[in-house]
């Protein structure tokens, strides 16, 4: 017999790989995007951080409503490019809502909400069920790895959900839509890769975020693979650097806040 949790994951991406190809139904991100252009803040070295204090005081009852809203729709009449930006924007803004919760927080690490004995050990907020959605109760990892990684089957997936932290890709400081999604895609995985926290290389070596690491099946299930998904969106200096090189030395990851400097 299967275990319960596994019953319970495929019954959830049973639910959500259902959609309505053509369909014109769109979801309205006005007031995420509204948000998220006033307290993320683009910084000169390439890091977008978080205004958090800011939104805690003035943005976190809107911030609250609008995840409410998107609780409530009902994600099979959506066509996939819409489905997947609303997923990402669903993970972003609960994660972001999260963090205010629990503000002021060094790493998003720090915060417990429950969710079983490996959530104990690795720390963090992910294995909790913080959102229902079509009647499944969903942590984020569940909206992560059980929906959209293995329903969507694109790495790119990775350069959209942001975990709060100053190593992962970007907070975008718009929401995705379903009609801008390939265009936002692609400048997040570019920004991601040409940035050092996303692939560095000195002495001739490569230095990798961890999400090539713990996600390595994601792109292309190894090394090579991985280094074939960056020279894809690497920028003439980068990639004449990657030239010849074929392994990772290490891999590195920075769980502090993406809060503003203060």
């Amino acid at each position: 017999l299967a275990p319960a949790g596994a019953a319970r994951a495929e019954t959830i991406e049973a639910s959500f790989s259902r959609f309505e190809k053509g369909s014109a139904a769109v979801v309205d991100h006005s007031a995420w995007t509204r948000l998220l252009g006033t307290y993320v803040k683009p910084g000169p070295d390439g890091l977008n951080r978080v205004d958090y204090a800011g939104f805690k005081a003035n943005g976190h009852g809107e911030l609250k409503a609008y995840v409410a809203r998107l609780a409530a729709v009902s994600v099979a009449t959506l066509d996939r490019p819409e489905q997947f930006a609303f997923w990402a924007n669903l993970y972003n803004a609960k994660t972001v809502e999260i963090i205010l919760d629990k503000y002021p927080v060094k790493s998003i690490k720090d915060i417990s909400l429950g969710g079983g004995i490996l959530a104990s050990i690795t720390g963090g907020p992910w294995k909790a069920k913080v959102v229902k959605v079509m009647g499944h109760d969903l942590s984020l990892d569940d909206i992560e790895h059980v929906i959209l990684r293995p329903i969507f089957k694109d790495p790119r997936v990775h350069y959209a959900v942001n975990c709060a932290s100053v190593g992962c890709p970007n907070l975008m400081t718009a929401a995705f839509t379903g009609a801008t999604l390939e265009k936002d895609l692609e400048a997040g995985a570019r920004a991601y890769v040409n940035h050092p926290r996303g692939i560095r290389v000195d002495g001739g070596r490569v230095y990798a975020s961890s999400i090539y690491d713990w996600f390595k099946a994601d792109f292309g299930g190894n090394a090579e693979g991985v280094l074939a998904h960056v020279r894809a969106y690497a920028e003439p200096a980068l990639k004449q650097k990657l030239e010849g090189l074929n392994r990772i030395y290490d891999y590195g990851y920075d769980w502090s806040l993406n809060d503003v400097t203060r």
